[in-house]
């Protein structure tokens, strides 16, 4: 399991949420890059340095502190599509290798290169800016019910990563909540919330949510 590309984002402007601006084109980058927990949501902070998120009521902070897609489920794409997608093309600021992040646990921590530690919170929900992003009518959709969504991370020990860094998964919890699994029951499969509550490290907007959606769901 390696790190293949660091990505950082450069700002384009976005007509697709009516912004200012977004950082989802983000661009494989030479040498190491700095990483630390950003703070809370609201501020476009991330945890890569030199990135930055502007839809800052919905990305970036603490538990969207770095974004991981697999290459693996890149190639996927790609060969669906039948369009390249070099890394970074899904804004991830981490393309993988060997290592199976939507079957990550939701808490499980991975060491990357000699210092850093990140934990896995929740995955990623898309929205209009990727589907304009990716011009593809009805991409949301397409995404969703393939529900290979990736990662999002928190920081838990800072330090300095690069392309071809060794990435080791250095705990696992003892739940068996995936990435995968909380985007289905977020999203198509709400049979699978009641699953939720056991990854304690679930951010707790998205444990709120989940538990506002089960009563709804079941009391119908």
């Amino acid at each position: 399991m390696k790190l293949l590309s660091v990505n950082i984002g450069k700002p384009r402007p976005n007509p697709w949420k009516g912004l200012s601006a977004t950082g989802i084109d983000k661009r494989p980058v030479d040498g190491p890059v700095a990483v630390a927990a950003p703070g809370p949501k609201g501020t476009g902070a991330v945890g890569l340095a030199g990135d930055r998120v502007y839809d800052v009521k919905h990305h970036g902070g603490a538990d969207q502190a770095v974004y991981a897609y697999a290459r693996e489920d890149l190639d996927g794409w790609q060969a669906e599509l039948g369009r390249s997608l070099p890394n970074g093309a899904f804004g991830e600021n981490l393309t993988t290798a060997g290592l199976d992040v939507n079957g990550a646990l939701i808490g499980e921590r991975w060491r990357i290169g000699p210092d850093v530690v990140l934990e896995v919170s929740c995955p990623r929900i898309p929205c209009a800016t990727f589907q304009g992003w990716l011009e593809r009518d009805g991409w949301i959709k397409r995404f969703t019910k393939a529900a290979l969504p990736g990662a999002y991370l928190r920081v838990i020990e800072p330090g300095d990563i690069r392309a071809t860094d060794p990435i080791e998964i250095v705990h696992r919890p003892e739940h068996e909540v995936t990435v995968a699994l909380v985007f289905r029951a977020m999203t198509l499969e709400p049979d699978l919330l009641p699953h939720l509550p056991t990854a304690d490290a679930l951010p707790e907007e998205i444990r709120e949510l989940a538990r506002r959606r089960t009563l709804d769901h079941f009391s119908q």
